[in-house]
């Protein structure tokens, strides 16, 4: 078992810059989207839940038709040791080739797309939103050349400015009674936003180049995670596909807002992380014991607040729907309750990732995606035959065997055995799982009461109960939260003629 001595002690510098990113990413990721819920909760009881369900319909093409966007060729950028100016005009120009080509190819499946799903309204936002790929090559390359330099500053701030953009354009579109097009205009806004300020910060201009010459092996790595993206889709769009088919667009909306709720966390704020994590795995992949330590000390920190979050909103599904979406969402509590269930071991897993790919290993990642694509399906559309309930509970299921042959298929690779997941996972684990048990029971003990009051009541008992249960069953732990958070600076040496 790995010992908790801290194997990047005496390299404060790429220690600093890495926990600067961070902070930088996560902070202002937690601002940018405090502002993007702010709109999206606005619209949400503005729209209806059918709006919801057809446009979740077309995410499904989207997502997957984004695999072939050509963001693998960026990480092979971040990646590499020593990149040439030749390597990133050769990017570019794929980058144009294949996100050109996807839009041509959604336009042609649009017709296709609406037959499947028997509503022909979705033919006509999958054609505007093609414009979206469009915009692809202008953010991928600026984002990653700044990455690669650990250089998360701009790109933060220019997230945030995006985010405006795009609340900005909800409200607007929502506010006029554009309906289910507010969903499609919103983030062509945003995309295009955001691809316009990263060439102004880069000062990304640029000629790409067709000319592929000696580009063999930055398209072999990205090749592979081609491949990953390809079975990671599949994996995680079957359920939309599947439940599409079978469900009322009314039915699906709900489902898929519950998914979107329980996935904030591990959707929104762990890729971020993975982003600063990728290059700073990079930089330690010739160091095993660093990155290890530095892989684990990363699932302790990020457990510590998915398993409270998640698990909290398992008990507070009722009272969280009803404030946060309003009563005409009430019925999507049920399916809260359990996708929140899946959730911490989710996060678990896509944390494995920016470790194997920094590690050269893409392949890793995508057998544990091809895995998962065949799984997920399976899963599913064994669900679907009860309803909308066994969607859900299809995530409990499949995702903790997903999880485990992750592990089997990584642990070597990275240097960490099953007893070191474990205790990086258990003190967030087990202070969640009893700080649950004790809101639950205080929920059954409250008196009826304005449902606001109750779910303010409810949270401010579960995040004490957290604290104090962690205090006792996990003090290190804690500790080492607070440390990162408020990092002191050292003491000022004292001048050698003042030494006696």
């Amino acid at each position: 078992m790995l010992n908790d001595t801290d194997p990047l002690k005496d390299d404060g510098n790429f220690g600093n810059r890495v926990r600067s990113a961070v902070l930088w990413r996560s902070g202002t990721q937690i601002l940018s989207q405090i502002i993007a819920w702010g709109a999206t909760l606005t619209v949400i009881r503005i729209l209806n839940p059918e709006d919801y369900g057809i446009f979740a319909m077309t995410q499904v093409i989207l997502v997957f038709l984004s695999f072939m966007n050509g963001y693998g060729l960026v990480s092979s950028i971040i990646q590499g040791e020593k990149v040439e100016p030749i390597q990133i005009r050769q990017a570019f120009g794929m980058l144009l080739l294949l996100n050109g080509g996807i839009a041509l190819l959604q336009l042609a499946l649009a017709s296709v797309a609406a037959d499947y799903y028997r509503q022909p309204i979705v033919a006509d936002l999958l054609r505007v939103q093609s414009l979206i790929y469009l915009a692809t090559p202008f953010m991928a390359l600026p984002e990653a050349l700044m990455t690669r330099d650990l250089e998360f500053k701009k790109p933060a701030i220019i997230n945030l400015i995006s985010a405006v953009v795009g609340a900005v354009t909800a409200l607007y579109f929502a506010y006029n009674g554009y309906g289910v097009w507010t969903l499609v205009y919103t983030p062509l806004a945003i995309f295009w936003s955001r691809a316009i300020c990263l060439v102004i910060a880069v000062k990304f201009y640029i000629w790409p180049t067709f000319n592929f010459k000696g580009a063999g092996a930055m398209f072999g790595f990205g090749a592979t995670l081609l491949a990953s993206h390809l079975f990671w889709t599949i994996q995680s769009q079957s359920d939309i596909f599947i439940a599409g088919r079978y469900l009322e667009p009314h039915d699906l909306g709900l489902y898929a807002e519950a998914l979107f709720l329980t996935t904030i966390f591990a959707a929104k704020f762990v890729p971020p992380l993975n982003e600063v994590a990728f290059p700073a795995y990079a930089r330690l992949q010739s160091d095993p014991r660093a990155l290890a330590w530095s892989f684990l000390k990363a699932i302790r920190l990020v457990m510590l607040i998915s398993c409270p979050l998640y698990f909290g909103m398992a008990v507070t599904a009722y009272p969280l729907v009803e404030t946060i979406f309003g009563p005409k969402w009430i019925a999507m509590s049920p399916f809260v309750a359990i996708l929140a269930l899946a959730m911490p071991v989710m996060t678990l897993q896509i944390m494995f990732t920016p470790a194997n790919n920094a590690l050269g290993r893409p392949q890793v990642t995508a057998r544990t995606n091809m895995f998962g694509a065949v799984l997920m399906p399976v899963t599913f559309l064994i669900g679907i035959q009860y309803g909308v309930y066994g969607l859900a509970w299809g995530w409990i299921i499949a995702f903790p065997l997903l999880t485990i042959f992750t592990y089997l298929q990584s642990h070597q690779h990275i240097g960490i055995g099953a007893r070191d997941i474990g205790s990086a996972v258990w003190p967030g684990l087990s202070a969640s799982i009893a700080m649950a048990a004790f809101v639950y029971c205080v929920d059954q003990l409250l008196p009826e009461m304005i449902v606001y009051a109750r779910l303010a009541l409810l949270v401010a008992t579960g995040g004490l109960a957290y604290v104090g249960l962690l205090y006792i069953l996990a003090k290190p732990t804690l500790i080492e939260a607070i440390r990162l958070i408020v990092r002191r600076k050292p003491p000022a040496p004292v001048p050698a003629d003042l030494v006696a």
